[in-house]
């Protein structure tokens, strides 16, 4: 079965972990445009202690642009998420999409060299980590 994520674990604590990982993202043309605090919202809506997890939504403007030219509604894909994740044993864990697995669901082949190059930019910024 084809994994549908990249994932290590990374010597840092967890803000640590959330600044170098927009950092590597933002060396591979990747912008934060959303961030939700998981574990706030389940305090908050269910009364629920959570571990640290933070969803980053990264996008790379120049292939959004391009993958919404060819698929109108492949915005509903975007943005690329990234999760950061604080293990019971306080390792911490960042993980990325990829964007090839979750898009193999669309049947449009002009998509598979837009999603090879944001899947191979995502696996440099987690690899830089």
């Amino acid at each position: 079965m084809m994994s549908y994520y990249k994932s290590k674990i990374v010597e840092e604590n967890f803000e640590e972990a959330i600044e170098s990982v927009t950092a590597a993202l933002k060396e591979e043309g990747f912008g934060i445009l959303t961030e939700i605090k998981v574990n706030e919202v389940f305090k908050k809506k269910l009364d629920l202690d959570f571990k640290k997890y933070r969803i980053l939504g990264a996008c790379n403007p120049n292939f959004a642009h391009q993958a919404i030219e060819k698929e109108d509604k492949i915005g509903v894909m975007l943005p690329c998420n990234v999760i950061v994740e604080e293990h019971e044993d306080g390792s911490v864990e960042v993980t990325a999409v990829d964007p090839v697995a979750s898009m193999q669901a669309v049947q449009n082949d002009s998509l598979g060299g837009i999603a090879q190059e944001v899947k191979q930019r995502l696996e440099k910024a987690i690899d830089a980590l």
